[in-house]
């Protein structure tokens, strides 16, 4: 079975809800790739951005650091280079001209010794001992800063950036930045945050910084599709799913149903045993109202044609039965008159041939009244009780030479038409007056047998039926009128010696 076939048995629910997946799929799976892309993109974009910020964020803390670290090599150099008792003094004016830098520092010989603090700056390890020109940053053991050591031309300067230095620094590219801080291996401070450990909901980057002795640690927040993001990008398949849904229903509800009890009304109704009742609710589509009234003008036109039809057929079918039964009567008169005439014939030859006329006339009355009987009963012309009738018409007719014929009979119930009936009678009437005109005393044997279901044979026996007998003229003429009568049967006459049989066409059994 070929796919359209399969389709066109599919009920009109599955058809249209096949129709709408091929049509409205297509286009929500395309706007869910579409959407899931954008939301791809965007999401990359975001990503983008945090990174950018965070690096940003990292070079404003290592700026702010190697800030501070220049502006104290540069104080503590001209400071010590004067080698004046006051040299913390002259260095902290030095660094009062130069703008966001820590102004708390200590100064050391380059073997480590203190030689002076200034702004409250507390003095710590002397480790490490850093050359002239070297930078060292790590953070303060309190957790709370970060620390700067320079190596300048006659001792070492070391100062220490404070947390909210640091913030300040990194505030600027804040962004979506959720998460900042510091850590030199060993020691770590937080500069914007909480702890990291409850940030499940990030992404953190890190930065190294001052030639890696620090390292910045970023936390960014964690972009991913929400549910909001998934109903969005489900969004064109629910809404196919929905309309498909709703579509089924609405079809369902306002047209399959409505039809179907419309169906199994019509299917329900049948002629003659009442008005069609049609289901008053079949929905709000006023196209299946209309058709529920057509079919209800169409019954009724029906119904009153059949009516009509009924009627007419009736006074026909009394029309013709009177007409066979006025025919009837008419050959029974006609029959009554040439025995009357007959039996005042003035010869024997002219009584004779009144009585093979009234035979004839006989035979054929015989056939109109079983015809009239059939139109009772519609099956056709019984020829078993027309041949039994005959055959006692024929006997009761018979002159007085042959008054004791016997005529046997083994008839099967078949039936047929007027016209088979017509000429079988005919032939009957011509085979049995021709053998008791001629040997009243031999019996005359008919039968009749079904063959097929179509056709049955007739045979009459008689020692006087000679096929090739024809030195007589009355001979020639019988041969000719019985060959004339098989002719009418569509069959042809068998003859042989004591015996002349026929096929004629009957109806088939019931």
């Amino acid at each position: 079975m070929s796919a359209a076939e399969r389709f066109a048995r599919l009920p009109t629910a599955a058809k249209l809800l096949l129709i709408l997946t091929a049509v409205l799929l297509p286009i929500g799976i395309a706007l869910t790739w579409i959407g899931e892309s954008g939301i791809q993109q965007a999401n990359d974009a975001l990503r983008g951005r945090a990174r950018d910020q965070a690096r940003t964020a990292a070079h404003g803390i290592e700026s702010l650091i190697a800030r501070n670290a220049l502006a104290l090599r540069v104080a503590a150099a001209g400071a010590l280079r004067s080698r004046r008792a006051d040299a913390c003094n002259e260095a902290a004016q030095s660094l009062a001209t130069a703008p966001a830098i820590s102004r708390r520092f200590a100064l050391r010989t380059p073997t480590g010794d203190l030689i002076c603090t200034y702004g409250g700056f507390v003095a710590k390890n002397p480790d490490p001992v850093v050359a002239p020109g070297d930078i060292r940053a790590w953070i303060d053991p309190d957790q709370t800063e970060v620390d700067i050591r320079v190596g300048v031309t006659g001792g070492i300067a070391t100062s220490s950036v404070p947390q909210e230095d640091l913030r300040n620094a990194a505030t600027d590219a804040l962004g979506d930045i959720q998460y900042v801080s510091l850590r030199d291996g060993t020691r770590e401070i937080l500069v914007v945050g909480a702890d990291s450990r409850v940030a499940d909901r990030q992404s953190f980057t890190e930065w190294p910084i001052g030639n890696g002795a620090l390292v910045v640690r970023i936390g960014s927040p964690r972009l991913q599709i929400t549910s909001i993001d998934r109903l969005m990008l489900l969004l064109p398949v629910l809404m196919w799913v929905a309309a498909a849904l709703i579509t089924w229903v609405l079809v369902s509800r306002l047209l399959i149903r409505p039809l179907k009890r419309l169906q199994r009304a019509v299917l329900e109704y049948q002629p003659g045993d009442g008005e069609l009742v049609l289901p008053n609710k079949v929905g709000p589509a006023t196209e299946i109202q209309e058709l529920r009234d057509a079919f209800a003008r169409a019954v009724a036109r029906v119904d009153e044609s059949e009516q009509e039809m009924g009627s007419a057929l009736e006074g026909q079918r009394r029309l013709v039965r009177e007409v066979h039964h006025r025919v009837k009567n008419n050959l029974q008169v006609v029959a009554s008159l040439l025995n009357i005439h007959g039996r005042s014939a003035g010869t024997v030859e002219a009584q004779a041939a009144y009585a093979g006329i009234s035979r004839r006339v006989g035979a054929l009355s015989i056939v109109h009244r079983n015809h009239y009987a059939e139109m009772e009963e519609n099956r056709g012309i019984a020829l078993r009780p027309l041949l039994t009738e005959l055959a006692a018409e024929l006997r009761a007719g018979a002159p007085e030479i042959a008054r004791g014929l016997r005529i046997d009979l083994e008839l099967e119930p078949v039936y047929t038409t007027q016209d088979v009936a017509v000429a079988v009678a005919f032939l009957i009437t011509e085979i049995v007056e021709y053998a008791m005109l001629r040997c009243p005393q031999e019996p005359i044997e008919i039968s009749l047998r079904r063959t097929s279901e179509l056709t049955a044979r007739l045979m009459l026996a008689n020692r006087v039926l000679v096929p090739h007998e024809a030195d007589q003229p009355e001979k020639v003429q019988f041969e000719r009128i019985v060959s004339g009568l098989a002719k009418q049967l569509r069959s042809n006459l068998e003859r042989k010696l004591g015996r002349y049989s026929v096929d004629l066409p009957v109806f088939p059994p019931i």
